[in-house]
Order: C-alpha cells, then sequence, then structure tokens
C-alpha cells in the first residue's frame, strides 16, 4: 500500500485550491442574468478571494519553524518559501482590492477575474516551493495560463487582446526554453531533484560538461523572460501598456516576486556550486535590465510604458544580490522585493486615480498641476516617486543600500558602480513626474474624489515606504532567516 504524502507543508496551497473550486461554483450558480447582478457577484467573489488570501497568509505563518518536505521530495517549505509567499498573497490581495472600482466602470466585473489571480497566485506558491524540476514547470505553466487570460480580460479593447496575444506567444517561448534546459540538466545528470542535483555539483560527483552549461543556459534565459529581465523583456513594456491598469498593477508585484524567489531557489538551490558558471551571466542580464530601464524610460509619455521599464530597471537591482550568490545578497534581493511590493502597488493605485470625465488617462502629462487640484494624491506619488529613486529616508534607499553592500562584498564592483551610476539616471523621470505634478499649472483637472479602497491602499503603503527606517525588523529578520535556509542555516 502506498504511503500517504504528508500534506501539511502544502495546507496553504490545498486550502487556496479548495477555496477556488468553491468559489467557482458560487460564481456559476449566482444570479446573473443583468448588468447588476453581474456585479453583486463580483464584488462577492472579490472580497471572498481576498479573505481568502489573508487565511492564506496565516496558513503559511504557521509553517515558519524549519524545512518540510513532501510529495516525494518534490515541495519544500522553508522559512525562503514562506518569506516569498507571504509576499505573492500580499501582493495578489492588494492588487484584487485596487481593481474592483476598475472593473466595474469598464464593464469588466466578471466573477472568474478575481478568482484567476487567487489560481495565478497558487501557481506561483507552487513555483516558489518546486524542490525539483518537473514541480518548478507545473507552478509556472499553473501561474502562466491564468496570466494570459487576465491580460486579454478587457475584450472589447484592443490594446488588451493584443497585450494578451504577445504575453502568450513570448511566455510560451521562455516556457519552452526553460523546459529545454530542465531536459537537457535531466540528461546529463539523471535526475531533477534540487537536492540531488545540489550534491552532484556540490561533491564533485559529476563533470561539468557543456551539456548541463546549455542547460543552465536556457534555464536562466526561460527565468530571464518570467522576471522580464534584458534582453529578454521584450514583451513588459507593450503587456504593460495594454492590459487593463489593475492586471497590470498585478503584474509588476506578485509574479514578478514569484518569478524572482524561483530565480533565487534554482541558482542557490541546485546550481549553488555552480556559482562561477552562471555568474557572470546573471552580473551581465542584472547590468543590462538596470541600463534598459534607466535609459529606455526617459522618452515614455505613457505612465505605463514608463512603470514597464521601470519595472525591468528594479528587477536588475534585485538580481545584483542573486549576482553576488551569497547569503548576505539573498537578504538584500529579499528585503529589496519587500519595498518594491510597497512602492509599486502603492504607485498603480495612484495610477488607477487618474481618470478625467470618468475616463482613464495615462499620459505623463495628464499629471500637471496635480499638487493644486489633488494635494494628497501628488504627496503620495512623490513618495513613491522619490522612493524608487532610492532617496533617503525613504524605504527604497534601504532596498538599494543592502543590495549593493552585498555586490561590494562579493567583489563585484563594477556591477555596484553599474547600480549606482543608473539610479542616478533614473532619478531623472522620477523627479521629472515630481516636477510636473508640482511645478506646472494644470490644464484639465482629475476627476474627483479618490475612492475609498485606492485612498486606503495608497495610504498604507505610503507609511511602509515613509517609516520604514523606523521599524525595519520584521522585514529584515524574514529575509535573514529566509536567506540563511537556503544556505543550510
Amino acid at each position: 500500500m502506498a504511503e500517504v504524502p504528508n500534506v501539511v507543508p502544502a495546507l496553504p496551497e490545498l486550502f487556496l485550491a479548495s477555496a477556488i473550486m468553491a468559489m467557482l461554483m458560487l460564481g456559476v450558480f449566482h444570479p446573473r442574468d443583468t448588468a447588476e447582478k453581474e456585479i453583486k457577484a463580483s464584488r462577492l467573489i472579490s472580497f471572498l478571494c481576498v479573505i481568502t488570501l489573508i487565511l492564506a497568509v496565516l496558513l503559511v505563518s504557521t509553517l515558519s519553524g524549519g524545512r518540510l518536505v513532501t510529495f516525494q521530495n518534490m515541495f519544500v517549505s522553508d522559512p525562503f518559501a514562506v518569506y516569498s509567499k507571504i509576499l505573492v498573497l500580499i501582493g495578489s490581495a492588494l492588487a484584487i482590492v485596487i481593481s474592483q472600482g476598475f472593473i466595474e466602470r469598464h464593464a469588466m466585473a466578471r466573477f472568474e477575474y478575481s478568482i484567476l489571480i487567487v489560481f495565478a497566485t497558487l501557481g506561483m506558491m507552487m513555483m516558489i516551493s518546486a524542490n525539483d524540476l518537473i514541480a518548478l514547470y507545473i507552478g509556472l505553466e499553473m501561474q502562466s495560463l491564468s496570466l494570459y487570460v487576465i491580460a486579454a480580460f478587457q475584450r472589447d479593447d484592443t490594446r488588451s487582446t493584443e497585450a494578451g496575444l504577445k504575453y502568450f506567444v513570448l511566455g510560451a517561448l521562455a516556457s519552452g526554453m526553460l523546459l529545454y534546459g530542465a531536459s537537457l540538466i535531466y540528461g546529463f545528470t539523471g535526475t531533477t531533484d534540487f537536492d540531488k542535483l545540489s550534491q552532484l555539483f556540490r561533491g564533485g560527483e559529476t563533470e561539468i560538461n557543456i551539456g548541463i552549461i546549455f542547460g543552465i543556459v536556457f534555464i536562466l534565459a526561460g527565468l530571464a523572460f518570467k522576471v522580464s529581465a534584458a534582453p529578454f523583456h521584450m514583451w513588459t513594456p507593450d503587456v504593460y501598456e495594454g492590459a487593463p491598469t489593475p492586471v497590470t498593477a498585478f503584474f509588476s508585484v506578485a509574479p514578478k516576486i514569484a518569478a524572482l524567489a524561483l530565480f533565487i531557489r534554482v541558482m542557490i538551490g541546485p546550481f549553488g556550486g555552480l556559482v562561477v558558471e552562471w555568474q557572470q551571466i546573471v552580473v551581465f542580464v542584472s547590468m543590462a535590465s538596470m541600463a534598459l530601464g534607466a535609459f529606455a524610460a526617459i522618452n515614455q509619455r505613457n505612465i505605463k510604458r514608463l512603470m514597464a521599464y521601470s519595472s525591468i530597471g528594479h528587477v536588475g537591482y534585485a538580481l545584483i544580490g542573486l549576482a553576488a550568490g551569497t547569503e548576505t545578497g539573498i537578504r538584500g534581493t529579499l528585503i529589496y522585493l519587500a519595498i518594491y511590493l510597497a512602492m509599486n502597488i502603492g504607485t498603480f493605485a495612484c495610477i488607477l486615480c487618474m481618470r478625467r470625465a470618468d475616463r482613464m488617462v495615462e499620459g505623463i502629462d495628464d499629471l500637471a498641476g496635480l499638487g493644486k487640484t489633488h494635494p494628497m494624491l501628488a504627496l503620495g506619488i512623490v513618495v513613491f516617486m522619490f522612493s524608487m529613486a532610492g532617496i533617503p529616508p525613504l524605504a527604497g534607499f534601504f532596498g538599494k543600500f543592502y543590495i549593493f553592500i552585498a555586490a561590494i562584498e562579493a567583489g563585484l564592483y563594477a556591477l555596484a558602480i553599474v547600480g549606482v551610476l543608473t539610479s542616478v539616471v533614473a532619478a531623472f523621470y522620477y523627479l521629472r513626474i515630481v516636477q510636473m505634478v508640482y511645478f506646472n499649472e494644470p490644464d484639465d483637472p482629475l476627476d474627483k474624489p479618490v475612492s475609498r479602497d485606492l485612498g486606503l491602499v495608497i495610504a498604507a503603503t505610503g507609511l511602509v515606504i515613509v517609516l520604514f527606517f523606523v521599524y525595519p525588523t520584521p522585514i529584515l529578520n524574514g529575509a535573514a532567516a529566509a536567506a540563511a535556509s537556503l544556505f543550510g542555516g
């Protein structure tokens, strides 16, 4: 008789999967014969999805002890997984909260929207806990299939449909490259298990041949696609601009954090003994992402497109910690991801407030004179822009500080210098927005008032950014424990 697997490490995932099925049934059988009833069903399911994600956070928090594996060593729960999952769940919950007003105004209020976000989140959690190349791929595809759909969720909008198609085609290419790399690793080592691969490479039991190197390169390329790192970023600006704004907000946080967590687990876990082989690739990708994010964003006039290039730049900064290949580096990256979550969600909540005559506007010029017409909203935008530029004492400064310290300790001086220089360049377009908000005259003011949901999210994330230096302990300790767990600590 087959042994029943220990399901405790996967309880949050099982809870999410069960909740998704229950909410699907509720959504299907809820009366939806009129537009008003459709909106009521959407609101109910959205509320339940947020509650589900909050409960999942509590469940994940109960697993913060040691390292637990299950399902024949394919699934792992450790402090790294716990920390990353909490960030992803919070990001997904906030993305649903800021979405509701938009989807109702734009005839997108269908109950499937929130469920697709939760389903994608389930895939992200499986990615983060993957301890096998096969489990990794299952989690990745579970996430991706949902993301393809919500990118094109605004069916009547040509840009949204185009964004969904581009994301699908290039995402499928990335998945194929990742799968090919995983196949090469399996072919040359005989295993897909992360723990066994780590033993093989750290113990010198396997000769590092050209096949293994090619396998690692293909896996790196596939993962770089998923995190939208240069030179595999080509889908990002078009998808960010074309997808509905709350979908773009979701794309910029939860999937990005999950993919970066997966990137870290794969490189530090099974390939941790091959840092010399992959470090230079990650250094190049990090430099290219920071440079592209800094220079390509300067001429952008659409704020969603600007945020796309900003996101590419932030991925470059986050990869500095991974390039270091040390516990300090991974700790710095994890701190950076937590701060990035607050900055991005807050910024997109501000973007969702940009309405004129009850229609969304996306031009940077539309922010002109916001300091006079919407002083509190203007203050929120300025806080987030200053933080992204890395101006002390805001949280963004500390995020960059920790990763630059890690790069210097690892002897990656060129990478640290490029990071500092690109930060200075990127500060130009962040400060240009501040100048637009406070020093330009308003042509046509934006609509008032800001919705309660958006106002609360802007206030909460803004306080996190401003007061991070007062009490950073939870994030610092959580990141330190998460990083230590990857290095056997």
